[in-house]
Parts: structure tokens; sequence; C-alpha cells
């Protein structure tokens, strides 16, 4: 068996293992990471070797720590990192590589649309009528856009969302409410296959399927990172926020979107947004104002450069093939909207 993890900000690790009794055997840890002294890496291997096929992370991770020699130095490389893609050779995860990604970049469309959108593209993908894909989402009005299970009253101001003809909507994934204009956020879905983040802890999942984009800011000149649980942060704030939703179906199947803040409107934000002190003292800040932070700013690019520079680093990375939603799709998902998420009983199910 075959596994393979990218630790987030770090290096590639591979593992090769077999099971024998319920224990691994003929474990072989490789990658492009930076290890020293040379004996560590051996130690690694038999660390593991004899493990039980069921332990977690936590207890592989442990086995290695507990084995490595003293003054031990790893760049790029963590004994978690290890452990996971241990549990990833074991589940028979897939990789990026083995997909052929189909991008969807179409014209504007109302905030409704997009919501139901996302539905239909990750079962699509989870029973297999689809391929993986990269959706780069355009709007075609203002939106505040509700986690799943957030109190509409809570989060939303209404006099200040009809004052700004703002439309309230409801998404499938958890998380917090978010304020999109056309041309004010990028916001881009994945819909991928379960096997892609098997073997990883949903907090891992998040930081591995934001990794690519960590990339393409980078390329930008823009140094961001991952931070627990589903944000992107740079050195002068937050920069991005992501959301997912497992569905079971088929294959079963996992939605992972994210918005990145381009050039939000601050002061209309914390007119339509209900932003509440304990929300804000868990990110450090006063100031909803200052929770994010423009990619304009920090890229000195237009919008449409931005996001044509992350489509050409994913398809630099993984191989991407301009796709279209079908008619199937489109009609599914205009169902949706009229018996789901247009509808007030869905946007108010969490009053």
């Amino acid at each position: 068996m075959h596994g393979e993890y990218k630790i987030p900000g770090g290096k590639l690790v591979v593992v090769d293992v077999e099971v024998a009794d319920g224990v691994l055997s003929d474990v072989r840890v490789a990658g492009d990471f930076f290890l020293e002294p040379d004996e560590a890496l051996p130690a690694i291997d038999a660390a593991l070797e004899g493990a039980p096929a069921d332990a977690d992370t936590a207890a592989l991770a442990a086995r290695i720590d507990a084995a490595l020699p003293a003054g031990t130095v790893m760049l790029g490389l963590t004994t978690e990192g290890v452990a996971t893609a241990v549990r990833r050779a074991l589940a028979r995860a897939t990789d990026w590589r083995d997909f052929d990604w189909q991008l969807i970049h179409d014209a504007p469309q109302s905030p409704v649309l997009h919501m139901a959108l996302d539905e239909v593209m990750v079962e699509q993908v989870a029973l297999g009528h689809r391929p993986p894909t990269l959706r780069v989402w355009e709007w075609d009005r203002p939106a505040v856009i509700i986690g799943s299970f957030q109190s509409l009253r809570n989060e939303v101001d209404q006099e200040g969302v009809a004052r700004h003809g703002v439309e309230v909507v409801r998404r499938i994934s958890g998380g917090g409410a978010m304020f999109a204009e056309p041309k004010s956020t990028i916001t881009y879905s994945l819909a991928v296959p379960e096997s892609l983040v098997s073997g990883l802890s949903f907090q891992d999942s998040y930081a591995y399927l934001d990794d690519w984009v960590l990339g393409a800011l980078a390329d930008m000149g823009i140094k961001a990172w991952y931070q627990p649980l589903n944000d992107i942060a740079t050195d002068v704030g937050k920069v991005a926020g992501a959301a997912q939703k497992r569905v079971a179906a088929g294959r079963g199947a996992v939605l992972h979107h994210v918005t990145m803040s381009y050039d939000i409107d601050a002061d209309k934000m914390v007119e339509v947004l209900r932003i509440g002190r304990e929300k804000l003292s868990d990110k450090g800040t006063k100031s909803a104002k200052k929770r994010v932070d423009p990619l304009r700013r920090q890229t000195g690019l237009p919008r449409e450069e931005v996001i044509a520079r992350m489509i050409d680093s994913f398809r630099g990375r993984y191989g991407l093939t301009d796709g279209e939603v079908t008619g199937a799709e489109l009609a599914r998902a205009e169902e949706l909207v009229r018996t789901k998420f247009g509808t007030p009983e869905w946007t108010a199910r969490v009053p």
C-alpha cells in the first residue's frame, strides 16, 4: 500500500507499507524533507514496524517520537505528518494527480443559485457522474451567506440588508457568515471524491485542500498560511475562510468552498452582519473592519488577474480542463432553488 501526504507549509512524505496479521510490516518512509541524523530515518521505519494497523495518527506519531535519536532535527517534516501518510496508505487514499480535474468559471449568477449548484456539484462527484471540479464563482448581486447552523436573527441585520439591497441565503456547510459583492471577493468551490482526504482528520483536510492556494498566493508574493480551523491568514490579517460539507451518497465526496477578501467594503459589512464581541475576541481584534485584509492591497493586481493566476497555479500542479455546468445539473440546481434554497423555510431554518 502506498500513501502520500504534503505537510502544510512543509514537504512531501511518502509511505509504502504492508499489513500482516493486523500489524504494519515492510514500512518504508521517504520524501523530499530534511532530516538529521541519517539514523533517524531507519528509526522511523523501525518504530512503525509492528504497530497495530488500526492505530490512529496520534498513536503512530507517539511511537515515532519515542524512537527518534536524541537531537533529531526535522525540516519540512513532522511525526504527525508521517503518521498521516501511513493512515492514508492504509485507507488507500487517492492523490490530486489521480484525477482529471475540471474547471467551471461561468458568468455571474444569483447567490441562491450558487448555493444550489454547490449541492448539485458535490452530489454528482459522489455518484461518479462528474469529475472532481474547481468552480470559481461570480456574483450578480450583493449577498450575505450564513452557515448551515447559524441563527438568522443573530447573524443578519435585517435593516442593513434591506437598506443596501443585499440578498440573504443559507449554504449547506457549517461555519460563519460572509458578505460578498460583485468583484469584492474571490469565491471558489472544490467538489472532490472522499478518497482524496481519506486518512485525514477533518481539521487536516482543511489544510490539505487549502495547500494549493497557499502556493498560488506565494507565487504572487504573499506569504500565507493555514490558520486552524478554517482560515487563511497573512502577516497583516485574515484573507480567506473555508467551509466543508461531506456527502455520503455513492462513493462519498467533500465540498470545500473558500471565500477570499479582495476589496471588501468593511463599513457596509458591519451594517449587514451582526459580528459579536465573542467572535472578534476569538480572532484577537477589537474591530470587525480589521478582521479581513484585502488581496487587492497585498497583490496590487486586478481581481481578474488574481483569479487567472490562481487557476494557472492549480492547472500547473494538477492539470485542469475547462468545462461547464451541464443542462441536467442546471435543471437540478434550479429545482433546488424553488424547493429548498429559495424558500423562507430553509433560510430561516435556524431562526
